[in-house]
């Protein structure tokens, strides 16, 4: 018998352990010297890790903590795959992007269906395109 914890069973963090598969692939084909790889590598695992400690916390502000330090790495990992776009040692962060997208997403509505009576920033559109003002 399979041993299964909670969050294991979250979409959220299924899909977090997916985006860590895909920066894994990234990571080994940029330099490890360039401040962008430690910091994607460091953020992407953050991800999974405060899902699943927030998942076992009993309060719903403990629950809503990691879940938000959860979603600022997931931004954090956006951010990164800009510089390495920047930086030209990725092509393009779109795949990456859209994984992000969705653990943001996913991530939000656990962290409202927690804590409903929370005041909540207005929904964000997040552009994953070009990052030139002219487009």
């Amino acid at each position: 018998m399979k041993t299964t914890f909670d969050h294991e069973r979250l979409d959220v963090y299924r899909e977090a352990i997916a985006f860590v598969a895909w920066a894994d692939e990234l990571l080994e084909r940029i330099p490890r010297n360039l401040a962008a790889h430690n910091q994607l590598d460091r953020a992407s695992t953050s991800i999974p890790l405060n899902i699943a400690e927030g998942n076992g916390k009993y309060t719903a502000a403990d629950r809503c903590r990691y879940f938000d330090i959860a979603r600022g790495s997931a931004l954090e990992c956006a951010a990164c795959l800009d510089v390495l776009v920047t930086r030209k040692q990725l092509m393009d962060a779109d795949d990456g992007k859209s994984i992000l997208a969705r653990i943001v997403s996913m991530l939000v509505g656990l962290i409202r269906s927690t804590s409903p009576s929370r005041i909540h920033e207005a929904p964000a559109t997040y552009c994953t395109g070009s990052m030139d003002p002219a487009d």
